[in-house]
């Protein structure tokens, strides 16, 4: 039986956006391709369908989060500040599945193959210009690099605030890092 483009269309999306959020809540060793099409709802042979091997849903599953057509974070039209009181927030750190999938992945990513370390930067670059548009700074260049220096604060409050296993002193580093950003 042929599947339809739309359906096809359709299967690739479930199978990004479940590949996605199991990457996030459990890194891309911990979780099987089998894994990933049981969640999706669709079966194992399919996978090959729509990619060549895991590497390369990995690539693909961060491209899908990290440089869609439209943002689709929620948080597209606010300003650095407001952004960060979101991203900083226990909700954000306590829910990485549905996160910020660098703040979830950078480091696992950083060993990755080099399509997925290219959509990160790409991704990276996107972040910090979107932010230098509203941060501090009298020239361009000093935007940039106040952007550049809040995001990868709040990046790395947020990895921090997750590695660790003290609530409180966790609450307290995202609580420092946006006061450091808001200021």
């Amino acid at each position: 039986m042929k599947i339809s483009r739309d359906k096809l269309i359709e299967n690739r999306r479930r199978i990004l956006e479940a590949a996605a959020r199991l990457f996030r809540e459990r890194g891309f060793d911990a979780v099987t391709v089998s894994e990933v099409m049981k969640a999706a709802d669709l079966t194992h042979g399919a996978f090959y369908n729509h990619f060549t091997s895991k590497d390369d849903l990995v690539a693909k599953a961060f491209a899908h989060v990290l440089l869609p057509d439209q943002p689709n974070d929620g948080l597209a039209g606010l300003e650095m500040a407001d952004y960060a009181r979101i991203y900083l927030s226990a909700a954000h750190r306590d829910a990485p599945g549905s996160g910020c999938m660098l703040s979830a992945l950078a480091t696992e990513g950083a060993r990755s193959n080099a399509e997925a370390r290219k959509i990160m930067s790409e991704a990276t670059r996107g972040q910090i210009a979107r932010f230098a548009a509203t941060a501090p700074g009298k020239t361009e260049q000093e935007r940039r690099r106040a952007a550049m220096a809040r995001w990868s604060a709040m990046l790395g409050a947020v990895i921090l605030a997750r590695a660790i296993d003290d609530t409180a002193l966790s609450d307290e580093i995202l609580a420092a890092t946006l006061d450091a950003v808001e200021t």
